[in-house]
């Protein structure tokens, strides 16, 4: 059994969190206010570093909370950051209905780190009305609905390029995080069968002058959708911090009528 990641000492994780953004002790130190043989002091384990401490490291590292409270743990220190389940977030729960919410017509959906759903609009609701129940059981990853062969992708007319960009957000989320639940996630995505002539490159080629955008075969004809993305600013819950926003908009006058009939 793999040992949990807070059994590592505080130091061996800032190290790798510093290694993981590729920035030298030297840069760290001066964007952290403290000295760099102390730093390096932390790193090896000659020195335990304070919560202060810890957080200035993480806020220069980037590091999402549920990481930093590892690395408290570690440190000996209770985690700082509190963990609530999505429906006690309160008034964080009420602003993400009410974007949801204000997103209708347009699709709109809340997802936590590992895509699995959390809420979404009746519009988004729409998209997996059809799919079979084994996609559907709870907890609903919504990458795992959308490119397995018996989800959307069926529906969606420019597969391979959006399967690119699906699969480039989650390596970039990855590098972000180092989360291995997204790792297993990303190695089951990337086995679904690839569209005929399709190399997993990452990469998407040009089919709007704007975005790449998702195009889903609706009826006689095609919906074409943007996404944007929102999160929370400046979060100190370990789920809201965890909570993304994917919004998706038309990208031509055709999906926007059609949007605006449906509703």
């Amino acid at each position: 059994m793999t040992a949990p990641l807070e059994a590592d000492p505080v130091g061996a994780q800032v190290r790798r969190w510093r290694e993981r953004r590729r920035r030298s002790q030297l840069d760290l130190s001066l964007a952290a206010d403290v000295s760099t043989r102390h730093l390096s002091y932390v790193e090896t384990g000659r020195s335990r570093p304070s919560p202060t401490l810890i957080e200035r490291l993480c806020d220069e590292l980037d590091v999402p909370l549920r990481e930093r409270n590892r690395l408290h743990l570690a440190a000996g220190y209770a985690p700082p950051h509190p963990q609530r389940g999505f429906v006690d977030l309160g008034a964080a729960r009420t602003a993400i209905d009410a974007v949801l919410t204000g997103l209708e017509p347009h699709p709109a959906l809340a997802v936590d780190a590992h895509w699995n759903l959390v809420a979404a609009n009746r519009a988004a609701r729409a998209f997996f009305d059809d799919l079979p129940a084994e996609l559907l059981t709870p907890p609903v990853n919504v990458l795992r609905a959308t490119l397995h062969p018996d989800g959307l992708a069926a529906r969606i007319r420019n597969l391979a390029e959006w399967r690119g960009v699906v699969l480039g957000r989650v390596r970039r989320q990855l590098d972000r995080t180092g989360d291995p639940a997204l790792a297993e996630l990303l190695t089951e995505l990337r086995d679904y069968p690839a569209p005929p002539g399709h190399e997993d490159t990452g990469a998407a080629t040009a089919s709007h002058p704007l975005v790449v955008p998702l195009r889903l075969a609706a009826g006689e004809g095609e919906l074409a959708f943007s996404y944007t993305t929102t999160v929370f600013g400046s979060p100190r819950d370990v789920t809201l911090d965890e909570i993304a926003i994917e919004a998706f908009l038309p990208a031509d006058e055709r999906t926007a009528a059609a949007l605006r009939d449906a509703s």
